[in-house]
């Protein structure tokens, strides 16, 4: 699903235990944290630091909302466990960034919670989607037709989609090199 070789933005890194972990994994590929939380930044470096890779570059302040991203250019994209604690308009920025950066075939790879078809796939994801919208009206589960409809109109294909524990799905998809 990733290539073999090229820069992956990882977008909302977090506290970088993802990046750490990918880089450690995959060595042939450049990894690019990212972040829209300062002290996250502080904490991406710390396991980078930890980790000791040198395949990391140095983590950047990305809000997927604010054009031009701080990376001209990708081969692939991760983006693990944001856009449901993101309003909507996150979603539709970050496919619209993924579709400006990516080459033809360049993955955009979701991770995470997904309603289908209008319904929730666990008891738990609909707690957890109820909690969210507790805390933030803007954020949610989303609805994975929601989102293969949003990528389609940027230039998509459709999506690759894998189960994964805890009720979560991969979502793959791979610019079809349209965008402008």
């Amino acid at each position: 699903m990733l290539p073999h070789q090229g820069l992956v933005l990882e977008i909302a890194s977090g506290t970088g235990q993802h990046v750490a972990h990918f880089a450690d994994c995959f060595p042939a590929l450049r990894w690019q944290p990212s972040d829209i939380k300062a002290a996250n930044l502080d904490s991406i470096r710390a396991w980078i630091a930890h980790h000791g890779r040198d395949n990391v570059d140095p983590p950047v302040f990305l809000d997927v909302a604010q054009q031009p991203w701080p990376v001209a250019h990708a081969d692939a994209i991760v983006c693990i466990n944001m856009i449901h604690i993101a309003p909507w308009s996150a979603t539709e920025a970050l496919v619209r960034g993924a579709a400006r950066l990516l080459p033809k075939g360049g993955p955009l790879y979701l991770y995470g919670p997904f309603k289908r078809n209008g319904v929730h796939t666990a008891p738990s994801n609909q707690s957890f989607d109820e909690r969210l919208r507790a805390d933030d009206p803007q954020w949610g589960v989303r609805d994975l037709d929601d989102v293969q409809q949003l990528a389609s109109a940027a230039g998509f294909a459709p999506a690759e989609i894998i189960a994964m524990p805890a009720n979560n799905l991969s979502v793959v998809f791979r610019s079809d090199g349209t965008a402008p």
